[in-house]
């Protein structure tokens, strides 16, 4: 795979990494890593709700009013 920065990106990447002294690559893979975490999580949480929200639709309503 090739993963195409532009020159700011880059320059953000390597200033990052260097401040953390790690390699771009080694950085990146863990920024990705953590965003699909975030996602899954994210992805679980909207199932919760939208299964609770249909589960107790009726309840919900007569609350409402």
């Amino acid at each position: 795979m090739t993963l195409r920065l532009t020159d700011d990106e880059t320059a953000a990447l390597r200033r990052q990494a260097e401040r953390e002294q790690r390699s771009m690559q080694d950085f990146a893979r863990e920024a990705i890593r953590e965003h699909i975490a975030r996602r899954s999580r994210g992805d679980l949480i909207d199932a919760a709700i939208d299964d609770t929200l249909e589960r107790y639709a009726d309840a919900l309503e007569r609350l409402g009013r």
